[in-house]
């Protein structure tokens, strides 16, 4: 999928998605109801299995190919001291990736998913938010494009993860733009700012949107004005998933703030996604519920790396285990009413 040419074009195609499948999404709920169990007696499992048939397409939906994209970026905003590691830590993160040596290695494993880690300009970061935009047009569209075209057209479902030294900050920013509340509603400690930290973490965000408030009206100028590279890919990454009928789960609290840009501009543009987990960073719970989602998973994670949508990919590999595999009533020759 190409990078659009312009904002405008960016735009246009949030406002043009490719709408679900509803007639696989009804034949898979006329399956359910047919299953050797009570009608809805498995839950969330039900609802995940139409789920996938309807954004796959397909009435008996499959997890053949799971891919897991990381994409990693540098803030500039760093310099303000909200983080507690260095940049640096970015790309030797990324090498310890490389390295099979990190959390989403092994859940990438349990998972049966493909790990795939996209560095975008580490040696370069965004400029600090506090002072100008941390991207201009074309470093923002240049970063969706990569997102873009690193989604794999035939995947069964991607999950989204990041990495990035300050983007618990990039990503509270956005919130409070798009939500009102400024950094004590939205800043958490991140990788573990102490109480010092935190308390320039609130101050720098609140500093960033009296800086732009003139220029914070629209969802995709808060998205390259206070994000971040790694962020704008995974925005790209959700609209190619979309394009390409590929269904997808959505990591912490940096993944749901980087995609929540798309929902304030099309009201239907995250249908198509899933939260894997509620993180125990501050501020997710409440962006989560302005998305009107409900996470799969609770585990009191904060880690990112795409750690809690690797968690959740069992769980639909279940749901789909349980539509493929259980007898009807007629093939059991099980009654189904009294």
């Amino acid at each position: 999928m190409t990078a659009p040419s312009s904002i405008a074009a960016l735009r246009a195609r949030i406002h043009d998605l490719r709408p679900g499948n509803d007639a696989a999404e009804t034949e898979a709920r006329a399956r359910q109801e047919i299953l050797t169990k009570p009608p809805g007696s498995l839950g969330r499992l039900e609802e995940i299995t139409c789920w996938l048939a309807r954004w796959q397409g397909r009435a008996m939906p499959r997890l053949e190919r799971v891919e897991i994209l990381i994409f990693a970026g540098n803030h500039g905003v760093v310099a303000e001291g909200v983080a507690a590691y260095p940049a640096a830590v970015t790309a030797q993160m990324v090498a310890n990736f490389a390295a099979k040596g990190a959390a989403i290695n092994q859940l990438a494993e349990v998972a049966g998913a493909e790990l795939r880690v996209f560095p975008l300009s580490l040696e370069t970061p965004t400029t600090n938010f506090v002072h100008a935009p941390a991207m201009d047009e074309a470093e923002f569209l240049a970063a969706v494009g990569a997102g873009m075209a690193a989604v794999a057209p035939d995947a069964d479902l991607i999950c989204l993860g990041e990495m990035g030294i300050g983007n618990t900050t990039a990503a509270a920013a956005i919130a409070a733009a798009l939500l009102g509340g400024g950094g004590a509603r939205w800043a958490g400690r991140g990788a573990g700012v102490d109480e010092a930290g935190l308390a320039r973490k609130r101050a720098v965000i609140d500093a960033a949107l009296a800086r732009h408030a003139d220029d914070l009206g629209d969802p995709l100028a808060v998205a390259r004005t206070l994000g971040g590279r790694e962020l704008a890919a995974i925005l790209g990454a959700v609209l190619a998933a979309r394009a390409h009928g590929v269904p997808v789960l959505l990591d912490g609290f940096v993944v749901t703030a980087a995609v929540a840009p798309l929902a304030r501009l099309n009201p239907r543009a995250l249908d198509h996604t899933l939260i894997a987990h509620a993180s125990a960073e501050a501020g997710h719970r409440l962006l989560v519920e302005a998305l009107g989602q409900r996470p799969l998973l609770d585990f009191g994670m904060r880690l990112g790396e795409g750690s809690g949508a690797a968690l959740a990919v069992p769980l639909l590999r279940a749901a789909c285990a349980c539509h493929a595999g259980m007898a009807t009533f007629a093939e059991a020759g099980v009654a189904d009413k009294i």
